[in-house]
C-alpha cells in the first residue's frame, strides 16, 4: 500500500509541476497572443467600462473622443487615415488599434496580471497629442475633393508628419454601421493610400537618378544632353518624351526642370544594375518603418534581371517600380534637408488624463541618403521646376517652393498625376508628395493641391 501510495504522489507531483509550468508559459511566452487574440471578449469589455483616451492634433483640434454618444471623429473623413476606426464587432484600425493600450490604459504589462488588473485598471486612458496640423490636414483632403489619392506632408527637420490624407475616405462615427457597404465599395475607402497605395512613381523619381549619376561620376554639371525627342534603347524599343517634346541641348539641371525622358533613360542604363540598386538602397527604399506609420514596402524591380529598355524606365519612374506616397515625400524631404533623412513619426507625445507626459518622440536621423551639397544643388534645380518648368502651379508668393511633377503610366486607365516637393516656411521646412489616380498631369491637377497646402502651412 504504501508503494503505490508513494507512486501515486509522485504521479500527481508530476502532473501538478506540469500544470504549473503550462500556466507559467500561458502567462509569460503566450501571454501577448493571448490577450490580443481577436476571440479574446475579456479585453473588450474592460475596455467599455474605461473612458477611452482622445487624439489631438498638434494644434488641439480634436481627432478623436469618446461621449455619451459614443466614440466621435470631429474631422470625419478628413483625419479616418490618421486616426482610423474602433467598432465592437468589426475592430479597430490606424492609432486606435495601434495605441489601444494607452488609450484605454491597459497596458501590457497591465493585461498580463489577468484578475489581478481588474483592481490596478485606470478610470480612464491616456491621450494621444499627434503631430498632424490639423489645418494641413484639412487642406490636404479639401484638395483631393473626393478623387482616389493621398497626400504626405512632413516636416523634413523632425519627420514629424503634418499631415496623411487618403481619398475617398469614410467617417470613423459610423464605419460599423456602414461596415457592410464599406468592405464592399469598389473604391476602397477603407485603403490608407497615403500608406499602403503602391504606384508607380513617373518622372517624380528622377531627382533619385540625377543624384544617382552624380555620385557614381556617370555625369556632371557640364555635360549636354542632345534631345530629339526619342530615346533609341535597343532591341527597336525607344522612349519618347511626352507629348512629343523635344528639349534640343540641355544640361542636367536643365533637363530635370523639363523633366527630359531622354536624358534620364540616358542615365539610368549608365547606372546599369548596380548603380540603380546602390541608389535606391541609399535613399531608404528597402528601409521598413517599425512604428505607428504602417507602410507597404515599395516593391523594386529585380536590378539584376532588367534588360537596357527596362534600366531606361527605371529612370522615368517605369517599369515595375512601385511606390508609396509617404516614400515620395521622403525623397523629397532628403534633398530639402541637406541629405538626411529623419525618421518620420505622427505620435509626438502621449499624456496621463490628468496631463503628465508619460512618453514623448525625440526626432532622430533615420538614414544619410546623399551629401549636402548635392543634395542642395538639385534642389536648387527642383526650384526651377516650380518657377519656370512644369510645376508652376505650385507657386506660392513669398515662398521658396521646390518641386517635381509627373505623369505615371499605369496599366489600368488614365496616367496617375503626381507632385512631390518642399516648401521652406518661417518656422520650418517641410516636404510633401500628392498622387491622384487617374488624374493626368501632375502639374495641373497634383501641383495645385500641392499650393493649398502650402498655404495653410504659411501663417
Amino acid at each position: 500500500m504504501k508503494q503505490n501510495a508513494r507512486k501515486v504522489a509522485c504521479f500527481l507531483l508530476i502532473c501538478l509541476g506540469a500544470l504549473m509550468l503550462y500556466i507559467g508559459y500561458l502567462q509569460f511566452v503566450r501571454a501577448d497572443f493571448l490577450a490580443h487574440h481577436p476571440l479574446n471578449r475579456r479585453n473588450v469589455q474592460e475596455e467599455l467600462n474605461i473612458q477611452r483616451g482622445r487624439i489631438l492634433a498638434a494644434d488641439g483640434e480634436v481627432l478623436a473622443e469618446t461621449t455619451d454618444l459614443g466614440r466621435l471623429y470631429p474631422l470625419g473623413e478628413a483625419a479616418s487615415p490618421v486616426t482610423g476606426y474602433l467598432g465592437e464587432n468589426i475592430g479597430s484600425a490606424g492609432l486606435e488599434a495601434y495605441a489601444n493600450g494607452e488609450l484605454t490604459g491597459l497596458t501590457n504589462d497591465l493585461e498580463r496580471l489577468g484578475p489581478i488588473a481588474q483592481i490596478l485598471r485606470p478610470e480612464g486612458g491616456s491621450d494621444l497629442w499627434l503631430t498632424i496640423d490639423s489645418e494641413a490636414q484639412t487642406a490636404a483632403y479639401r484638395g483631393l475633393d473626393g478623387a482616389k489619392g493621398a497626400a504626405v506632408v512632413l516636416d523634413a527637420t523632425t519627420g514629424a508628419v503634418l499631415a496623411l490624407v487618403s481619398s475617398p475616405a469614410y467617417n470613423p462615427s459610423s464605419a460599423e454601421e456602414r461596415w457592410s457597404a464599406l468592405v464592399t465599395d469598389e473604391d476602397a475607402p477603407l485603403l490608407n493610400r497615403a500608406l499602403q497605395g503602391l504606384y508607380p512613381p513617373g518622372s517624380t523619381i528622377k531627382p533619385l537618378i540625377a543624384d544617382g549619376a552624380l555620385t557614381e561620376e556617370l555625369t556632371d554639371f557640364h555635360e549636354v544632353f542632345h534631345c530629339d525627342g526619342e530615346l533609341n534603347v535597343g532591341g527597336g524599343q525607344t522612349i519618347r518624351e511626352s507629348h512629343g517634346a523635344v528639349h534640343g541641348s540641355v544640361k542636367l539641371g536643365e533637363a530635370l526642370a523639363k523633366s527630359c525622358n531622354v536624358a534620364f533613360g540616358t542615365l539610368a542604363m549608365r547606372l546599369e544594375a548596380k548603380g540603380l540598386a546602390t541608389t535606391f538602397k541609399r535613399f531608404g527604399f528597402e528601409e521598413k518603418l517599425a512604428n505607428e506609420l504602417v507602410e507597404t514596402p515599395s516593391r523594386l524591380p529585380d536590378f539584376g534581371d532588367l534588360s537596357q529598355g527596362e534600366l531606361a524606365q527605371i529612370g522615368i519612374g517605369q517599369s515595375t517600380l512601385l511606390v508609396t506616397p509617404l516614400r515620395m515625400a521622403l525623397l523629397m524631404a532628403a534633398f530639402t534637408n541637406g541629405g538626411a533623412v529623419m525618421r518620420p513619426y505622427l505620435i509626438d507625445k502621449i499624456t496621463s488624463a490628468g496631463g503628465m507626459i508619460l512618453r514623448e518622440t525625440k526626432p532622430e536621423v533615420w538614414y544619410e541618403a546623399t551629401e549636402a551639397k548635392r543634395a542642395a544643388t538639385i534642389n536648387d534645380w527642383l526650384e526651377d521646376v516650380v518657377t519656370s518648368g512644369t510645376g508652376g502651379e505650385a507657386y506660392v508668393k513669398g515662398v521658396r517652393v521646390t518641386g517635381k511633377t509627373g505623369t505615371a503610366e499605369n496599366g489600368s486607365g488614365e496616367d496617375h498625376a503626381w507632385f512631390i516637393g518642399s516648401a521652406e516656411l518661417d518656422s520650418r521646412r517641410i516636404a510633401l508628395a500628392i498622387i491622384v489616380e487617374n488624374g493626368g498631369s501632375g502639374g495641373a491637377v497634383a501641383a495645385p493641391i500641392a499650393r493649398q497646402i502650402i498655404q495653410s502651412l504659411a501663417r
